[in-house]
């Protein structure tokens, strides 16, 4: 190899490692988010599973199968809300999201809308000849129930004036920073979760009756199913994102030795060359003296 192809690889040695301090600050920060997105679903998932569990109980009664977020009704268009991320560097999350959201939105026969909540989301599907309710960007790396009150009221709405018959969730569920995967649950209308027998057994005293406080529980209850959603999802973006740029580290790393082993080949053979051309000036200087 000549001087200026040794130079090539010490200037793509010296890119790929500037590169690869970028990588690993950005593992660091998307660990650090992670920490918190972690705290912050795991503290909320006790009380949204106690919330779960109070209108699975109150909704068992005949007369709150009339409340109209409980009320089954013709399904004539469906709408779909997919959550994915505003960054991309997240490995396949997006697509991940982004391929189980589009299979379900292709298979199903019904009317289809959709409310998408990401920037990623809205890029693909914007060439899609759905209906789009709405499209929310900017949540941040650590959403807030304000944010999920808003989509969530935007959300009954469009069921309760009936621009939607049935709306879908499309999101990322967190299980452990290495494990997540999509998932698709039905927002409305609210389907109680069946209570476990050690619940059912328990007696309760209600005041107003049951079925006010269940009126004034199900916009709760919406709410906090929108907030969930946004934490598994962040949680999950922030998980892959940190998976994401230990690989591209841990890739650098192997593209730097790989191109220091070819530099120092590199630079072997130019020596022995030069070493080549001083002997053989040598010997030609031999040969001289002797004729």
């Amino acid at each position: 190899m000549s001087m200026l192809s040794m130079r090539d690889i010490k200037r793509r040695i010296r890119a790929i490692k500037n590169i690869q301090q970028i990588t690993r600050a950005m593992k660091m920060v998307a660990a650090a988010k992670l920490r918190r997105s972690q705290g912050q679903l795991l503290s909320s998932r006790p009380y949204f599973q106690k919330l779960e569990e109070v209108i699975g109980r109150l909704a068992s009664a005949p007369e709150a199968r009339n409340l109209p977020l409980i009320a089954e009704r013709e399904v004539k268009r469906v709408g779909y809300v997919v959550i994915t991320s505003d960054r991309g560097l997240a490995g396949p999350y997006n697509s991940n999201i982004i391929r189980v959201a589009e299979a379900a939105l292709l298979q199903e026969h019904r009317d289809r809308s959709m409310v998408l909540i990401g920037k990623k989301g809205w890029q693909f599907f914007r060439r899609y000849p759905f209906e789009l309710l709405e499209v929310v960007t900017d949540i941040g790396d650590e959403p807030t129930l304000l944010q999920a009150r808003e989509i969530s009221s935007k959300l009954v709405e469009f069921f309760l004036k009936k621009r939607v018959d049935e709306i879908q969730l499309v999101y990322m569920h967190f299980i452990s920073a290495l494990r997540h995967m999509p998932k698709v649950d039905q927002f409305l209308p609210i389907i109680p979760a069946p209570l476990p027998e050690r619940v059912r057994e328990r007696e309760y005293l209600y005041e107003p009756e049951p079925l006010k406080v269940l009126e004034y529980l199900l916009p709760r209850y919406c709410e906090m199913r929108i907030y969930q959603a946004l934490l598994e999802a962040k949680a999950s973006e922030h998980a892959a994102r940190m998976m994401a740029m230990e690989n591209a580290s841990k890739n650098a790393e192997e593209m730097i030795d790989q191109l220091t082993l070819s530099f120092n080949k590199a630079r072997q053979a130019a020596i022995t060359k030069e070493i080549l051309e001083v002997v053989t000036g040598a010997e030609a200087l031999k040969w001289q003296g002797q004729i």
